[in-house]
């Protein structure tokens, strides 16, 4: 089965949880711009979390222009990503909320281990698929951030219990780590096209 189909179908869930998360902000009733400092956290938190949902979106695209086939198994591992994913409106909302709070703000970075761990998890089914000479598997390599990401999620997860604000500057350290695309996937592509 060609990827495109389960593109299309990534793409809609993704556009549905990036929905989900606009609509949990609520606009308030004054029209004073220190109206909206009570929201600060919401605002934050929500920046945050469109960020990581677009790195995934940007890097799941590039995962799949690699990819040539896909598998029940990669659907299934797919799906275990989008799951994780359709949690950060919750935790987002839930960390905002609470100004940081340790308790969602652990529950949140938790969130994003797995979305990284289930990430890992449909990188290396899919180089299963395809073999290990195949183009992802070439792209990917030894994937230093991809390795180091959930180290720091997992620092900071008990770290919120200490110190939220330490905790959130992780989250936000390893989304700017992955806010430039990744272009090791777009290199072997066009060395394969040459």
């Amino acid at each position: 089965m060609k990827t495109s189909r389960l593109e299309a179908f990534s793409d809609g869930v993704l556009a549905i949880i990036i929905t989900i998360m606009v609509l949990e902000l609520k606009v308030p009733h004054a029209v004073e711009l220190a109206a909206l400092k009570p929201m600060l956290p919401v605002l934050l938190s929500y920046v945050l979390s469109f960020i990581y949902l677009g790195i995934y979106w940007n890097n799941h695209h590039h995962l799949f222009q690699a990819a040539e086939e896909v598998s029940g198994g990669i659907l299934w591992a797919n799906l275990h990503l989008l799951f994780w994913l359709s949690l950060f409106p919750f935790t987002t909302g839930w960390m905002g909320e609470n100004h940081l709070a340790p308790t969602p703000t652990a529950v949140y970075g938790f969130v994003l281990l797995m979305a990284a761990i289930a990430y890992y998890i449909l990188q290396r089914t899919i180089i299963a698929k395809e073999g290990r000479k195949s183009l992802l598997a070439s792209a990917v390599g030894f994937d230093w951030k991809g390795k180091l990401s959930p180290v720091l999620y997992l620092i900071a997860i008990p770290l919120a219990f200490v110190n939220s604000w330490i905790a959130s500057g992780l989250y936000v350290f390893v989304a700017l780590l992955w806010l430039i695309p990744d272009p090791r996937i777009e290199r072997e592509l066009e060395k394969r096209e040459e």
